[in-house]
């Protein structure tokens, strides 16, 4: 029996989840985060994606992305394929690096946008790794309350504006939240 296809069209907003093989971990360095980031901003350019959050686990990641004029299949068969080529080219390993097919969620963004950017980056507090979401180094946090520099890759007009708030005021209203 075949898989059921995904719902795709242009501007559709996914939250995106894959985990490692038999919850391996897929990130051992921070080196292996930046090739997966790099991967990831170059796809923003190529397919027109808008990253609007993101967090690099160990052993997962979590990403939400808005599509561009290609579909998220192709984008993530992308990703995923280069990031595992790579994975396996420097630590010498074959096989699976991921566990299944990524899991993708389709995101009213209205409804379900601010609280969904909030659980992405809250993911590393809940796992006993930091007690504040901003000193997790590898997620979207910092960009979201002007402190990172990852504005390249991340697109957090469409969260921030939910403040109807100046920027700085919208950054800050977006921490406590």
């Amino acid at each position: 029996m075949g898989r059921k296809a995904r719902i795709w069209y242009e501007g559709a907003m996914y939250h995106i989840i894959n985990r490692g093989n038999s919850r391996q971990n897929i990130f051992i360095d921070p080196a292996d985060r930046v090739v997966f980031l790099d991967k990831l901003r170059g796809l923003v350019m190529e397919h027109g994606l808008r990253v609007h959050a993101y967090c690099l686990m160990t052993n997962h990641y979590h990403l939400v992305i808005e599509t561009g004029k290609r579909h998220i299949g192709d984008t993530m068969r992308s990703l995923n394929t280069y990031y595992s080529k790579q994975y396996h080219i420097k630590y010498g390993t074959s096989g699976h690096l991921f566990q299944g097919r990524y899991r993708s969620v389709l995101v009213e963004k209205d409804a379900y946008l601010l609280e969904l950017s909030r659980y992405v980056h809250l993911n590393p507090v809940g796992a006993s790794l930091v007690k504040l979401p901003e000193h997790y180094p590898w997620s979207s946090m910092k960009v979201y309350i002007g402190e990172g520099s990852g504005s390249s890759l991340v697109y957090r007009d469409t969260v921030l504006g939910y403040f109807n708030q100046d920027s700085r005021a919208a950054q800050e209203s977006y921490r406590r939240f």
